[in-house]
């Protein structure tokens, strides 16, 4: 066994030798002006455009870049191959990959008014290489929404006092929104103020935890059930994560779609502040714990990995760890799903330039630190991983429990505690992913000229095309392989999100440097392009469609999900191959033909 403090101080070492030495050389590189007025400021519009004070934008972006994902796939990781693979692929792919993807999205969104990576792609390849890599971030927010949903659906249903302390924090929001916006009232007073009623919020939490349907073993027996006397199995997906959970994913859903087409000042804004003291407090506090308890020998049991470090290359489920390993821990180390919300919604909420860098790249540097702490708790805890994700999510909040005893504070709180933190990161990522969704048809449309683009481009109709699909995806049942089919998208996103700024690079200046982000483009596609055709092929092809005894038990609704991944993979693959060839035909004219600068063309 391996003190877990050592994992932390790992990571802590690379990734400030990441911030300050390589961070500072990117904002250099990307001429980072703050005489420059940002999108934020030329476009003020109230609605999407709104200049954010630098630790309002900040508590925005981590929370919304951040969701689950580095929790769930560490902890899937962890568990399935072990703690050291995971965290070498998170400390050092972290500032090499991530960060600098996260950054430099951003920076080149500055540079193009504000506008997504389709628009800039657009710019250089032509209109079909915009609405390619447009409908590649599409599809990708509805593999987004739907493992984000599940996954609340889960915490809610092992944690129900998460459920009641959510619904307080987001009324919070909202009256914190009306109190800045429309009130106009001083920021610090009303920080104080709503930052203690949101803690206050965790206490009312436990002390009143809520469930729609009987939740699971571990939940208090002070839990209100409201429809405690229905069993709840007629309900979708009941047979496959219970009752409870399956009445919790559509109206999280529903949430999502109200709370993406509210403008930004109303909820957004104000909730990821807010969220971002209690992110902040669950990331730093844990990490700070791990070293408390561990000097101190204070916490409840002794701070060391239960998990063995490496389970071998095909893992505990007989699972390859090349290349599922890079895409099962899909965030922690890079995620595209960052360049929408970078070019989404935080390029046009900057303040000046020069934030980009600890809002960009420290902002990632965050999501690192999540990943460890995740990755500290599977490892303190150690579940069985035949125990699926309802029981490796809990995992999450059980080992953050025991990690905080190291403060005194009891595990009874520590662990609902923890599990707000996670559900926290998910709800903001979930409703910010439905809104890039509008965005992304919005710019594939343009003007809309018929009934069926009136309905895409609406805030409410384009939410439906969101949720429905993502509903349809949730029902296979399958986690581990809908997971790795979010991460394998979401990682070829992070890849054309890189061609996008290197073929930037390439266009804007023939004396910039294309390495720091084109070696990192070039190891996403063979990655991600490897493991798409692993899910496609092998997860559904061979194991379902190729299996008789599946194919006699399955429903209809199961095999239309089956049949939903392998044509989902394969577009995906199929759209990013497209754009990555258009791209570096991009770059060869530009860099090393004598044609001179090529014209944009929509062939």
């Amino acid at each position: 066994m391996v003190q877990v403090i050592w994992l932390v101080v790992a990571v802590l070492a690379l990734f400030t030798a990441g911030y300050f030495g390589y961070s500072r050389y990117l904002a250099q590189f990307v001429e980072l002006d703050d005489s420059r007025d940002t999108p934020a400021h030329k476009y003020e519009d109230g609605q999407e455009y709104v200049p954010a004070k630098k630790p309002v934008l900040l508590g925005h972006h981590y929370s919304s870049i951040a969701g689950g994902a580095p929790i769930v796939g560490p902890i899937t990781a962890g568990v399935v191959w072990g703690w050291l693979p995971a965290l070498a692929w998170i400390a050092i792919g972290n500032p090499l990959l991530g960060s600098v993807h996260d950054f430099v999205s951003l920076s080149s969104s500055l540079r193009h008014e504000g506008k997504s990576i389709g628009y800039i792609i657009g710019e250089y390849v032509g209109e079909r290489g915009k609405n390619m890599l447009l409908w590649f971030a599409f599809l990708t927010i509805i593999l987004v929404v739907a493992v984000f949903a599940l996954v609340v659906a889960i915490v809610f249903n092992a944690y129900p006092e998460a459920a009641t302390a959510s619904l307080v924090y987001i009324a919070l929001a909202v009256l914190f929104g009306m109190y800045l916006y429309q009130l106009n009232l001083p920021f610090l007073p009303g920080t104080v103020g709503f930052v203690a009623a949101m803690f206050a919020g965790v206490y009312a939490g436990i002390q009143f935890p809520v469930a729609l349907f009987e939740p699971a073993a571990r939940a208090p027996a002070s839990t209100f059930v409201l429809f405690g006397e229905m069993s709840g199995s007629w309900l979708p997906v009941a047979g496959s994560f219970g009752a409870n959970t399956a009445a919790w994913i559509p109206i999280i859903l529903i949430y999502g779609a109200f709370a993406s087409a509210l403008p930004v000042w109303v909820l957004l804004q104000p909730r990821d502040y807010l969220s971002s003291f209690l992110l902040y407090t669950g990331v730093g506090g844990a990490l700070l714990a791990v070293i408390v308890g561990t000097l101190l020998g204070s916490s409840s049991q002794p701070l060391v990995t239960n998990l063995e470090p490496f389970y071998g290359f095909m893992g505990r489920t007989g699972t390859p760890l090349f290349p599922l390993l890079f895409i099962t821990i899909a965030c922690g180390t890079i995620s595209g799903f960052h360049s929408l919300v970078s070019s989404g919604t935080t390029s046009k909420q900057l303040n000046k330039e020069s934030d980009a860098r600890a809002i960009g790249y420290g902002g990632m540097l965050g999501e690192g630190l999540l990943a460890t702490v995740a990755l500290a708790t599977v490892a303190i805890v150690a579940p069985d991983v035949g125990g699926g994700i309802g029981l490796a999510l809990p995992t999450f909040a059980q080992g953050g429990g025991i990690i905080l005893t190291s403060f005194g504070i009891p595990a009874s709180f520590g662990g609902p505690f923890m599990a707000l933190v996670l559900v926290s990161f998910l709800l903001t990522s979930t409703d910010t992913a439905v809104r890039l969704g509008r965005y992304m048809m919005e710019e594939i449309v343009g003007t809309p000229e018929t009934q069926a683009q009136e309905l895409a481009t609406n805030r409410w109709g384009n939410a439906a095309i969101q949720t429905l699909p993502a509903y349809v995806l949730i029902a296979s049942g399958s986690w581990l392989t809908l997971w790795q089919l979010f991460g394998g998208a979401n990682q070829l996103l992070a890849a054309l999100a890189l061609l996008t700024v290197t073929v930037w690079l390439a266009n804007w200046d023939d004396s910039k440097q294309l390495l720091s982000t084109g070696a990192p483009m070039a190891l996403m596609v063979a990655i991600t392009t490897l493991g798409l055709l692993w899910i496609a092929i092998h997860d559904n092809i061979y194991v379902k469609f190729m299996d008789p005894k599946w194919m006699e038990s399955a429903g209809p609704v199961a095999m239309a999900s089956a049949v939903v991944q392998v044509v989902l993979a394969f577009v995906l693959i199929y759209l990013a191959l497209s754009l990555a060839k258009m791209g570096y035909e991009n770059i060869q004219a530009v860099r090393w033909s004598t044609g001179g600068r090529p014209t944009p063309s929509d062939d």
